[in-house]
């Protein structure tokens, strides 16, 4: 009977305790790690690992400072035309909208009911038109288009916007210089946190 009533009292015990109920599952875990890290890793080996060139070609950053700018310049003018033969099937005439979302010519304000988030009262920094277009435009084969060809749309769109003329220049020196009306709405939340 005493050996029944001690086996209870243990077990009440171990029950009520969770630093000892937690000792055979460490002790479990400990032993699994430890023969597991004297094997191999166990890896898929799928594909072949990236080069150096390769890491290069894919690191395309644009920062909101213009960081990561490529060499190359574009006028409004040109973009006009490179607009018709990538962009307009999927944005339309003048970046109203089609199929895809519009790019220019908004008919609210953000303030408005429902706000009207076009890249040119929307988006914060120029550099932004610049990178999300060399990286998913035109959306059936992106990646297509010379620097040239990016400078020139991104003036475009920026021009179809009201932001800058039509034969303004746009390259690595002055797209991150351009003011967009919103560049002050978004709040900084890392740093704000951060003070």
């Amino acid at each position: 009977m005493s050996i029944m009533v001690n086996y209870c009292r243990l077990k009440r015990f171990l029950f009520f305790n969770k630093r000892i109920r937690l000792l055979p599952i460490l002790f479990l875990f400990t032993v699994i790690s430890a023969c597991h890290s004297t094997h191999e890793k166990i890896v898929p080996r799928l594909g072949i690992p990236a080069s150096q060139e390769l890491i290069q070609q894919w690191n395309t950053d644009v920062f909101s400072n213009g960081e990561g700018l490529p060499a190359g310049q574009g006028t409004a003018i040109a973009g006009e035309t490179i607009y018709q033969k990538y962009c307009l099937s999927c944005h339309g005439l003048d970046g109203t909208g089609d199929s895809a979302d519009e790019l220019a010519g908004a008919e609210h304000s953000l303030t408005d009911n429902p706000p009207d988030k076009i890249m040119g009262q929307y988006w914060p920094y120029a550099t932004t038109l610049f990178d999300f277009t060399r990286r998913a435009m035109p959306l059936n084969s992106p990646g297509i288009l010379s620097n040239n060809e990016l400078y020139a749309v991104t003036a475009y769109l920026l021009y179809l916007n009201g932001i800058i003329k039509q034969d303004s220049i746009m390259n690595a020196e002055n797209l991150a210089a351009i003011k967009m009306s919103n560049r002050h709405g978004f709040i900084d939340v890392y740093h704000r946190d951060r003070k």
